[in-house]
């Protein structure tokens, strides 16, 4: 396996150095904003209870009344290139998280927010809102709160009675500025007429703080010290998150009802951003209520593709559509935005669908054969074990018979033995090899050396939330710990994140199984900054073939000629 090792180190030394000449010399344009776009800075806005927000409203020099383009955060809306020392500094984050392609934005545009300089001129009111707590607004943030949500409604139903304003109000941004547009949505607004959470995880605990029940040890201790840095935060939401390793009633209070949501959306759902914001995104397209609603996918860089001319054509068609009212189109576009990619930022194929997952894929199970550790396609007769140790890393392959598209998500099954360890994190990594080499992906933090897809689950947490769980889509409960004693036999379920991945006849589709994160901490080398906490030291038994059903499960599709 040296050929392996020789190809890894290369893309590590690629990889640091693209890291090294990011943070040097981020891939970010800042231009002027054009004239004909005015600025009204700091605007009061009394919310229900007496406090006072404050917000920029952007909008064309020319009297009327436009549609409104909101997002709210506790970031800082005035943390824009305009202000720093040059003028024309972006955002240091741009700094840390390398993107596959240039970005351009305005002097104007917030981190993650709407550049005013793009809809201003298309005849839109940008506001960019401080919430509680957060730049220039009164108050303490409680971070995806009720309170959060009440305050956002407020703001809303003010932009949509201002004079500049035709009464229609969209919610756009990334992140952040997605994930508060949930609670508020569910709230139905009578203003609101439109969102776009573009990219935002709905569960704190299960998309985010702890995946499968495995802590997040990385993102959630940076971001944790680095929002109560630029806001006046209640609380440590990194402390609640190691106190708590149930998803109890406080995780529950921060997590959206999205089933409530009926105002049209346009959800992005990235392939990119496994260790943040791709399966929360997903789970609102799947289970929001709103009966006009659109998926967008793509597998580029998080902030390169909200910025480009692609991502930002189909948000102006949505937007005119639902707050204009012009006959363009958009509601008859199929739900889904489908990109297909074979390795790399750029997709090979895009195409349109009519539902997400596609309905015209074949469902297959690849059982586990631990004699030959491969992937069988053929029932295994037989029952066979093997011992492993929660150190150890399990690989097993697949060489593609024919050349397929892997679309939406996969579901892993196996059977375990403990030989006296009581729990276990499993991490689980789908792979993808061409003539020997593996193939990379875009993913979360910037990161390009990414694995197709992946999953996490701990053993203790196997209970099923019957509600939400699909053979394909596994969710788990996380209500209480089951420990498990020597000799005990156990099936886990293993939800793998969403994707769709071109596979070519013989090229080789690797799982990997472990109880420890797939990329070193290395802020140079490795997935910086997500990391997550490594399974407890102990011994198991890996069980497949008879009653033991030990599986891989993924939907696929011939390649068009």
């Amino acid at each position: 396996m040296a050929w392996i090792s020789k190809a890894r180190a290369l893309r590590a030394i690629h990889l640091a150095g693209k890291r090294l000449r990011t943070f040097r010399h981020p891939n970010v344009v800042v231009s002027k904003v054009p004239q004909n776009v005015h600025a009204d800075w700091n605007v009061p806005v009394r919310v229900r209870d007496g406090t006072i927000l404050r917000v920029n409203v952007y909008r064309p020099a020319e009297a009327g009344s436009f549609p409104v383009i909101m997002s709210a955060h506790p970031y800082g809306k005035d943390h824009i290139p305009a202000h720093s020392r040059s003028g024309r500094t972006p955002n240091f984050q741009f700094h840390l998280f390398p993107q596959p392609e240039p970005i351009s934005i305005s002097e104007w545009t917030s981190w993650e927010a709407p550049d005013p300089a793009v809809w201003v001129p298309r005849g839109y009111i940008v506001v960019n809102a401080d919430l509680r707590g957060g730049g220039t607004s009164e108050g303490t943030a409680d971070l995806f709160s009720d309170q959060e949500a009440e305050d956002y409604y407020d703001l809303i139903e003010w932009a949509g009675v201002q004079p500049w304003s035709n009464g229609r109000v969209g919610l756009d941004g990334v992140s952040y500025l997605s994930i508060s547009q949930y609670k508020v949505a569910a709230l139905n607004p009578p203003r609101l007429a439109a969102i776009c959470p573009w990219e935002g995880f709905s569960d704190l605990y299960r998309d985010f703080a702890r995946p499968g029940g495995a802590r997040e040890d990385g993102f959630s201790i940076i971001w944790s010290k680095g929002t109560r840095h630029a806001a006046r935060v209640h609380g440590d939401i990194r402390r609640e998150i190691c106190a708590r390793p149930e998803r109890d009633a406080w995780y529950q209070s921060r997590t959206p009802d999205i089933e409530r949501i009926q105002v049209p959306m346009l959800v992005c759902g990235s392939f990119s951003d496994h260790s943040l914001h791709s399966r929360g995104s997903f789970e609102v397209f799947r289970r929001a209520a709103s009966p006009k609603k659109w998926l967008y996918t793509h597998r580029g860089g998080k902030w390169s593709t909200y910025y480009s001319q692609r991502a930002t054509a189909a948000r102006h068609a949505f937007f005119d559509h639902f707050l204009k009212g012009e006959e363009n189109g958009w509601d008859q576009r199929p739900p889904v935005h489908l990109e297909i990619y074979d390795g790399g930022p750029e997709p090979t194929a895009v195409v349109h669908e009519d539902s997400w997952p596609p309905t015209n894929l074949r469902w297959r199970t690849l059982g586990l054969d631990m004699g030959a550790m491969t992937l069988a396609e053929e029932p295994l007769a037989n029952a066979s074990e093997l011992p492993f140790s929660s150190r150890s890393v399990l690989r097993f392959r697949w060489t593609v018979p024919e050349s397929m598209d892997i679309i939406g998500p996969m579901a892993m099954r196996i059977w375990l033995r403990t030989k006296g360890a009581r729990d276990l994190t499993l991490f689980v990594g789908v792979r993808k090899f061409r003539a020997g080499v593996e193939v990379g992906f875009e993913g979360s933090y910037g990161y390009s050396g990414d694995i197709v897809s992946k999953g996490w689950q701990r053993v203790a947490h196997r209970e099923l939330d019957n509600k939400l769980s699909t053979l394909a889509q596994p969710v788990h409960t996380h209500a209480r710990a089951e420990l498990l004693s020597t000799g005990d036999v156990v099936p886990v379920d293993i939800a793998l994140q969403q994707h769709a991945t071109r596979f070519l006849k013989g090229d080789v589709l690797q799982l990997d199984l472990r109880g420890t994160w797939h990329f070193p901490r290395n802020p140079l080398f490795g997935q910086f900054p997500a990391f997550y906490s490594a399974s407890p030291k102990g011994k198991w038994t890996l069980l497949s073939g008879d009653k033991y059903d030990s599986w891989l499960l993924m939907g696929s599709r011939a390649v068009p000629m």
